[in-house]
């Protein structure tokens, strides 16, 4: 077995956005030109996913929908939920990073782990996006596994600092997948949705309170649930100078908030897929910096056990 994990990554995951947009479409290519730097990824590189297919987007999203994002047909109000432009580049990215996280998910079944260099894009629902989140990425991956088979049950772990809203109305209902949101209460979107588990935190929790709310759930969780796969949303945005979040973790604590979560998984066998979630910074190098802290920990945890 390789002493590496599998990345997924692929160049259309940073779209051509309007000057001065403020999502930080750079950090995706940021990212993957930190993580070659380091020889993260190995020898082989990243492994390069295939776009995802309609039939498959149409497991979990509206055909009105899927034709409006791919044919550039999206009414007005949905693009200005959205909050990024309705263009080609912007579709084409959102095919890539969910035919990324869908092959990440594959890749761990296997391996044990993987992680993709784009994904967690939680606010999206069946039929529309929002919150710069066009497909539901890892909605799309699970209901696909669970068509083929692939797998009987999924648990989404998100962390990001954004109530996984999307996610949450995706599948509420589906006991085939449950769904745990830990998020600043106060904080996008103002309307929540009602998760399997919603964890609300106040602003300001740091590293010490956060990671000990975070013990107190997820080992009882794994127990209880026994997923087939783990799908890891590890949003950055938690962190002290993110923003657009609203608590209080440094470097440190989202280190050893990814450290804890994969382990977790690894110490129990279960297949676990990372997706990089939010990170709002206008310093590019610093916000790759910190969405790497996953892929170097995957690689250090994997090769401890491979």
């Amino acid at each position: 077995m390789s002493r590496v994990p599998p990345i997924v990554h692929h160049p259309a995951f940073r779209a051509e956005m309007p000057v001065g947009h403020r999502f930080p479409m750079d950090k995706f290519s940021r990212l993957a030109t930190v993580l070659e730097a380091e020889g993260v990824p190995g020898l082989d590189g990243f492994v390069k996913p295939e776009f995802v297919d309609v039939e498959t987007l149409l497991l979990t999203h509206t055909e009105d929908y899927v034709r409006g994002v791919i044919e550039l047909s999206l009414p007005a109000e949905v693009v200005r939920r959205i909050g990024m432009p309705n263009t080609d580049s912007v579709a084409t990215r959102a095919l890539a990073a969910t035919g990324g996280t869908l092959l990440a998910a594959r890749l761990a079944l296997r391996q044990g782990i993987a992680c993709n260099t784009a994904g967690g894009s939680h606010h999206a629902s069946a039929e529309s996006g929002a919150g710069f989140c066009v497909f539901n990425d890892v909605a799309v991956a699970a209901r696909r596994l669970l068509a083929e088979g692939a797998i009987g049950q999924a648990l989404v772990v998100d962390l990001d600092v954004h109530q996984g809203d999307g996610t949450a109305r995706i599948f509420e209902g589906d006991p085939s997948v449950f769904t745990l949101s830990m998020h600043a209460e106060k904080n996008f979107p103002h309307r929540k949705a009602t998760s399997d588990l919603d964890v609300e935190l106040a602003d300001g929790t740091g590293d010490v309170a956060y990671l000990e709310k975070l013990g107190e759930i997820l080992p009882a969780l794994l127990r209880s649930v026994r997923p087939d796969i783990v799908f890891f949303n590890a949003g950055v945005d938690p962190h002290a100078d993110d923003k657009l979040g609203r608590l209080s973790l440094t470097d440190d604590g989202l280190g050893r908030r990814e450290a804890y979560v994969l382990g977790a998984c690894l110490s129990l066998e279960i297949p676990v897929v990372g997706v990089i979630g939010g990170g709002y910074d206008a310093d590019i190098d610093r916000l790759a910096a910190r969405h790497a802290i996953l892929h170097r920990t995957a690689k250090s945890l994997y090769s401890s056990v491979a």
